[in-house]
């Protein structure tokens, strides 16, 4: 995984510590799919930092037991739990570290996930784990679905979202339909209107550059800043013909 400033060492030791001890759990590993920004950083699949845990619960019966291992997991390695959701097993939990530096991992859980959701067991060479996680059709798919359904649930735009579609697209990564046909109930044709429509509207510099200055390197942050709207609407536009 890209680490674009030197303050990020930390929370990079922090998030391997963590992903380290869910591999090494075996309940864990029986209930969750890794998933996410963090997941295809560190299978070398995205160039950007990322700073969170994501991951599919398989099924809503397993949640006491998600709950109880996860929990007993950030006791036994120091992290303290910030916040949490009292309906899915979301957590925010802390480690300590200096004034102004980042402290707080979100341990994000699906539940149940997608039904289209295709997956797949990947060693890790940064842990030196074996986890069960998407499969890169599907990791794309839910990637190109995100700025929708986050502008749908919260009212935001992400510019990181921007840049993975577009690192996803440039590189000719394939995408798993039935999740975008599940996800929005489009056709591919009609949801690569909404998204290209989406972002043309939506997307700022100002969103491009308040998002993505903390996860690239500053210089690729100078590189792709002016570029990546115009390129990703040109990569859609190329993708739903």
């Amino acid at each position: 995984m890209l680490i674009p400033h030197a303050r990020d060492t930390v929370h990079r030791a922090w998030l391997l510590r963590l992903l380290s001890a869910i591999a090494d759990d075996r309940d864990l590993t029986e209930h969750l799919r890794f998933k996410g920004g963090t997941c295809a950083a560190l299978r070398g699949l995205l160039d950007r930092f990322s700073v969170d845990l994501d991951f599919d619960l398989l099924t809503k019966e397993g949640t006491p037991l998600v709950r109880r291992s996860l929990e007993r997991i950030f006791s036994a390695i120091g992290l303290t739990i910030k916040d949490q959701s009292a309906v899915v097993p979301q957590y925010f939990v802390r480690y300590d570290s200096p004034k102004g530096h980042r402290n707080t991992i979100a341990v994000d859980i699906t539940v149940p996930p997608s039904a289209a959701n295709t997956y797949e067991v990947v060693r890790f060479p940064d842990i030196d784990r074996f986890i069960p996680c998407h499969t890169i059709p599907t990791m794309v798919a839910h990637k190109l679905v995100t700025p929708l359904d986050r502008f749908a649930l919260h009212g935001s735009v992400a510019g990181r979202d921007i840049y993975d579609i577009h690192h996803f697209l440039f590189n000719g990564f394939p995408w798993n339909e039935a999740v975008i046909r599940e996800r929005t109930g489009y056709s591919l044709a009609v949801f690569f209107r909404t998204l290209h429509d989406f972002i043309e509207k939506r997307v700022t510099q100002t969103i491009v550059d308040q998002d993505l200055n903390t996860l690239v390197t500053s210089e690729e942050f100078q590189r792709m800043r002016t570029r990546l709207k115009q390129e990703t609407l040109s990569l859609i536009r190329a993708a739903s013909e």
